[in-house]
């Protein structure tokens, strides 16, 4: 490793390399070094999700969200053919069972239009059962250019083309403290010091504690972890879903709600619920952190976020412990699953910026320190979005660190 560095983006996962990437490629003299804690990249929330690829139907207009899943959608996909990682445009359904969901449904195919989503319209159930046979519904919007790929496949293939551009790739070197020494930034990891001019901080489910150690954390956010668990259709199930089956989100809940992704693979999965994840990287019921669970018990935005959602809260604590329960909110969609055909696995978990007013960032949120770029918040549909995400940093990072040219 060079001896002292242009830049450094902490964080492994698929929006670190991608920045990372950009750098290089808008300032190929740039010395570069990635500094990931585990001893392999991608290995919490860009390789524990469902591969969707998203089309940008949820998100506000005129949002970072918007804007950067539309463009990065269609850049990764680019990325994808030229890198030879498959995808498919699976299509998704997202259906209304009954009509007190029909306005959600509407608004949603407004904010739908407004976003520029490619091929989305409304469809009747009729033409419902001709693109999901098996499930349930009255009505639907369609979504033929929502996909699937595999994110981890994404993320290593951004790190060989860091390689070859001639940035550095540093695991199992997770960063302790962030120190400003005479207009360098020092870094203490655990693995020895490294010194940098400009730092970027694309630390996901740490990324509150990260920009902490430059005094930038905010005082109104706080890192929150979710889990989510999924189940696997069994092969002989795999016929009741042939895309992607969605649910009509509620705008009074913080997320999806369970639905149903066809994988790269042909695997079909059905989920995530979401509970409080009692460790930030706790994949499964048993882990338990008590450092993690005490950080977000003193933090009074969870408590109000909990108050707000006290019932369906109990509910995902439910059907996550009782798995007939889940079976039951499968059923809703797909009336002939049964608990026979699904097996428990896998799981991930979404680090989600919550506010001390209890209320979830609704879109990537960042912060400057002297000589640090923090991302504090990149949840999906950031996998998605990792292109356009890494060029904005990027740009970002070298109009404030790098203007002069050096």
């Amino acid at each position: 490793m060079s001896d002292r560095l242009d830049v450094v983006v902490i964080g492994g996962g698929i929006v670190g390399l991608s920045t990372a990437l950009h750098l290089l490629e808008r300032r190929p003299e740039l010395r570069l070094a990635v500094l990931e804690k585990e001893p392999e990249l991608a290995s919490h929330q860009s390789g524990h999700n469902s591969g969707v690829l998203h089309a940008g139907l949820y998100y506000r207009p005129g949002s970072l969200k918007a804007r950067l899943c539309r463009e990065g959608k269609l850049e990764l996909e680019r990325f994808a053919d030229e890198h030879g990682i498959p995808y498919a445009h699976r299509g998704k359904v997202v259906v209304a069972l009954d009509e007190s969901e029909l306005p959600r449904l509407a608004e949603l195919e407004r904010r739908g239009a407004e976003n520029g989503v490619e091929g989305l319209r409304a469809v009747g159930p009729d033409e419902l059962r001709e693109l999901e046979p098996h499930a349930a519904g009255i009505r639907a919007l369609h979504s033929p250019k929502t996909g699937v790929i595999d994110f981890r496949r994404v993320a290593l293939a951004y790190a060989d083309d860091v390689r070859a551009c001639g940035g550095e790739i540093l695991t199992g070197r997770e960063v302790t403290a962030i120190r400003s020494a005479g207009g360098a930034r020092e870094i203490a990891t655990s693995a020895g010091p490294v010194e940098t001019r400009a730092v970027v901080a694309c630390a996901g489910l740490r990324s509150d504690r990260v920009a902490a150690m430059t005094g930038s954390a905010p005082r109104d956010h706080r890192i929150v972890p979710f889990r989510g668990d999924y189940y696997t259709l069994k092969p002989e199930a795999r016929r009741l879903v042939n895309g992607l089956v969605y649910p009509v989100p509620d705008p009074t809940y913080p997320f999806l709600g369970v639905h149903f992704t066809r994988q790269i693979d042909g695997g079909v999965v059905a989920g995530p619920n979401a509970v409080l994840a009692l460790a930030r990287e706790g994949y499964r019921r048993t882990d338990v952190s008590a450092h993690d669970v005490a950080e977000v018990l003193a933090f009074p935005g969870f408590w109000r976020l909990a108050a707000r959602n006290l019932r369906m809260g109990a509910l995902e604590a439910w059907r996550d412990a009782v798995k007939p329960a889940f079976v039951r909110e499968l059923q809703r969609y797909v009336p002939e699953i049964s608990a026979d055909d699904v097996d428990f696995g896998p799981s991930g978990v979404r680090g989600q910026a919550l506010a001390r007013d209890g209320s979830l960032a609704d879109d990537f949120l960042l912060e400057e320190a002297p000589g640090v770029l923090h991302v504090l918040n990149a949840p999906s549909p950031a996998a998605t979005a990792s292109p356009a995400i890494g060029r904005y940093l990027a740009e970002q990072a070298v109009d404030r660190f790098f203007a002069d040219g050096g």
